[in-house]
């Protein structure tokens, strides 16, 4: 008799004690990829718009002088030298690093296809995010994400979106969102 009183106590303490984790130890709610998605984007709304970044090579240069959002002022006795002036129309789309309005197309020489010089859009804008991969775990209260970052194209003019489009530009970039969890809420940490 002794020996069953001590088991059922034993069973009792360990009903308890289970009993006990179980109402202790809370599953963290779930993160669905459309939620995940919603805060990185709220996260790009709520930055400052900004311009993006445009590599112009050779092929650039003829679109653009083609668009007469620059022309040509100055040619070099090298013959592959030339400087360009923005247009008005130019000056509507994109500035230059240099603050100036004056391209200074300087390549290495007359088959030079790799020479390139960066323009940044007037337009501001949001980024965006797409194409977002599974959800992870990284412990019981943390979630990382890797998403898609791109530029928003849309409103831009057709000649522009051309040029933005060839070799050399980098439209899109892999980047990883963070999630905590934050009471019983999920919440967008970081961006990297």
């Amino acid at each position: 008799m002794k020996k069953a009183v001590k088991f059922s106590s034993l069973m009792s303490l360990a009903v308890l004690g289970v009993g006990m984790m179980v109402t202790g130890c809370k599953s963290a709610p779930e993160l669905p990829k459309d939620k995940a998605m919603a805060m990185i984007q709220a996260h790009y709304d709520a930055a400052a718009p900004s311009g993006f970044d445009i590599n112009v090579n050779n092929d650039g240069m003829v679109q653009g002088a083609t668009a007469k959002y620059w022309q040509r002022t100055t040619i070099y006795p090298n013959k592959y030298w030339a400087d360009f002036k923005l247009t008005d129309a130019g000056k509507k789309v994109i500035k230059l690093s240099s603050g100036t309005d004056t391209i200074q197309w300087r390549p290495s020489g007359p088959t030079d296809k790799s020479f390139s010089i960066v323009v940044t859009t007037t337009a501001l804008k949001h980024r965006r995010a797409r194409d977002l991969h599974e959800i992870q775990d990284v412990g019981s209260k943390m979630k990382t994400a890797v998403f898609t970052e791109g530029v928003d194209l849309s409103d831009l003019p057709q000649p522009l979106v051309d040029i933005a489009r060839n070799p050399g530009n980098q439209l899109t970039t892999e980047r990883t969102a963070t999630f905590v969890l934050d009471g019983d809420n999920w919440k967008l940490q970081s961006v990297d």
